[in-house]
């Protein structure tokens, strides 16, 4: 990210080795100079695992009870009244083969894909296009699912993934600068908590090592994590 003049003035007004709490965190990260657009607001986690270990890589879902305040956009493979299903509910692309053929040509204009099980043999020749991306259909976060229906509107409705990448680090959206700071705690603290009830038992000692927020344009500033619920 370019630092601007805005990044600078951010930097500025902080301790960037300080570890706040949640609560003062939050407000530092919403008092910054704002940019033209509401900006999102983004935890970074360290987790106290081997990344290099399958067993101790984390992956799942975690519904924010305040929303991400992002029109979420969702992609349906599926067909017959699971596709009609699916429409209803408001996913924004819905097919078949069909669709599996416009996403290999390059539309790729969704956030999150689901797929009901009958429809994986023809996902699963995405899997150059898609697992790169994080977009590809996995039962362990719901987005492979009998229940097309319930998946799209739980996804509209706030409920994000997550996964550690190569050096054992969550990043998750938990709303908006123009959220109130209560309503984005409330959402941190719903990730938090279900990194903890994943905790894979190899884990040993503190499992969440590092935390820090950061809006889309400012500085990331760090949470003590014995501070996460203050």
């Amino acid at each position: 990210m370019a630092k601007g003049k805005r990044h600078t003035d951010a930097v500025a007004r902080f301790d960037r080795e300080h570890q706040h709490s949640a609560q003062e965190a939050l407000e530092l990260v919403k008092g910054f100079p704002g940019a033209k657009f509401d900006e999102s607001i983004d935890v970074a986690i360290r987790l106290g695992v081997d990344p290099r270990k399958s067993e101790e890589m984390i992956r799942g879902t975690v519904a924010l009870p305040s929303g991400t305040g992002k029109d979420v956009r969702v992609a349906v493979f599926a067909q017959g009244a699971a596709a009609t299903a699916a429409r209803e509910a408001g996913a924004d692309h819905v097919g078949g083969s069909e669709l599996a053929a416009e996403v290999e040509g390059g539309m790729l204009d969704f956030d999150v894909a689901i797929a009901s099980p009958d429809m994986m043999s023809t996902v699963g020749k995405l899997g150059r296009v898609l697992g790169p991306r994080g977009l590809m259909p996995n039962p362990k976060t719901g987005t492979v699912t009998d229940d097309v229906a319930k998946a799209v509107e739980e996804f509209k409705g706030g409920k994000v993934e997550f996964r550690t990448d190569r050096y054992g680090n969550v990043h998750v959206p938990i709303g908006k600068v123009g959220f109130e700071v209560d309503a984005v705690l409330a959402n941190l603290r719903a990730v938090v908590d279900e990194l903890m009830r994943r905790k894979p038992s190899a884990s040993k000692g503190r499992f969440v090592r590092k935390v820090s927020v950061s809006s889309t344009m400012g500085p990331g500033v760090r949470i003590d994590p014995v501070l996460i619920d203050g």
